[in-house]
């Protein structure tokens, strides 16, 4: 890293963690955790997605499926066209749209295919990526920047579809773990010296204990020691969402499992995980504000408080499944014509679909308010049963 990389990297670094000591000495020594990953990721030119620090792609922290290949964007186009042809004129709103990689390519493929949205809308909270995005757009479909527009807040009325790829998983959360007589706790951290430690006390936080005693009244969490995450954002976020929509479809795709497989006494750790020039560890603390930080999502919650929040479940199945279900093989069919290209996107298909890799540790789940499926991308297969521990 440069001289000058590394003095802008030390002054952001030690500007937040004064951020966080004062923001825990204000709150009496301890921090929830959810506040402590919020200030880390997001804090106002700080935090590690608002100061200005590579993240995505080979000179970044890590890489999402639509830099890995152009099937993901492509695949994704065929569900986009199914709402738009049934909406039309309806628009796309992309929830944190990364490199720009994602939309460049749903673009290109919809000019060739067709219906084109209205309006291409993307709320990004990341001024940096907000340039990269522009700057890719720019480049590669110069043509769509009349229809696309950055967004600062969710519109009013909105009709089309909306897609949020890896955005849950940034999300801050709650951490916990469970007392020797079987209570919850919340986990607090506090500084100490130049360091952060954890601390494990009563539950200060809003709801916190009717949460982790509702996933010990189905059986799960229950073990003395156990240890895990639980989002608290996610049913106001999703809240949010709806009222901000008027007909549309919510596709989120991340990594995740349904809430008996998260929560599983075998998982007894948590899924926290940390991201720093593509290498992945559990420890927050380390590099505050220069990697990025993760948990993974619990889709039955998804499904619970979207429905919750006046929206339908419309689908949930594995990225592997999803995507063949959008036309996977075609695309790779089509590729065939180049051998140069078919072997470059067979590569990126095996990444995006196999187990070991994209293809079942990612799931898609679809909500829908005002437009009803079935969608391709649930063709194949839907797993929705699997989002129901009682159905086990």
């Amino acid at each position: 890293m440069p001289d000058s990389d590394t003095s802008h990297a030390a002054a952001i670094g030690e500007g937040l963690q004064a951020l966080l000591r004062s923001q825990a000495e204000a709150a009496g020594g301890l921090l929830p955790f959810d506040r402590f990953m919020e200030l880390a990721l997001y804090a106002p030119g700080l935090g590690y997605y608002a100061a200005g620090s590579p993240k995505l792609g080979p000179t970044g922290d890590f890489i999402t499926a639509p830099e890995i290949s152009p099937l993901f964007g492509r695949c994704l186009a065929a569900q986009v066209r199914e709402v738009l042809n049934a909406l039309p004129g309806g628009e796309i709103l992309e929830l944190g749209a990364g490199s720009g990689a994602l939309p460049a390519e749903i673009l290109s493929t919809l000019a060739r295919e067709g219906p084109l949205p209205s309006r291409y809308l993307i709320l990004e909270p990341s001024p940096d990526l907000q340039e990269q995005q522009a700057s890719r757009l720019t480049t590669e479909v110069p043509w769509a920047l009349g229809r696309v527009h950055w967004l600062s807040r969710l519109p009013e009325g909105f009709r089309g579809v909306v897609l949020a790829n890896e955005v849950l998983d940034a999300m801050p959360v709650h951490r916990f773990c469970i007392g020797p007589e079987g209570a919850p706790l919340e986990i607090f951290v506090r500084p100490v010296g130049e360091a952060w430690e954890e601390v494990a006390g009563p539950p200060r936080s809003v709801g916190l204990r009717e949460a982790v005693l509702g996933l010990q009244s189905q059986g799960l969490a229950q073990e003395p020691g156990y240890r895990s995450e639980i989002n608290l954002r996610l049913g106001p976020w999703l809240a949010a969402l709806a009222q901000a929509v008027d007909r549309a479809l919510i596709l989120l795709i991340d990594y995740g499992y349904p809430r008996a497989d998260y929560y599983r006494s075998e998982r007894r750790g948590g899924t926290l995980m940390c991201h720093s020039r593509h290498r992945a560890h559990g420890d927050p603390y380390r590099h505050i504000g220069l990697q990025d930080i993760t948990a993974h999502v619990d889709f039955t919650a998804v499904a619970d408080l979207g429905v919750a929040a006046g929206l339908t479940l419309g689908g949930y199945t594995t990225q592997a499944l999803f995507l063949i279900g959008c036309g996977l093989d075609p695309e790779l069919a089509r590729a065939a014509v180049d051998p140069h290209q078919a072997l470059n996107w067979a590569l990126g298909a095996k990444t995006l679909v196999l187990p070991s890799a994209m293809g079942e540790r990612f799931q898609a789940i679809a909500l829908e308010k005002g437009v009803t499926g079935p969608w391709c991308g649930f063709s194949t297969r839907d797993l929705r049963s699997r989002l129901w521990y009682a159905e086990g």
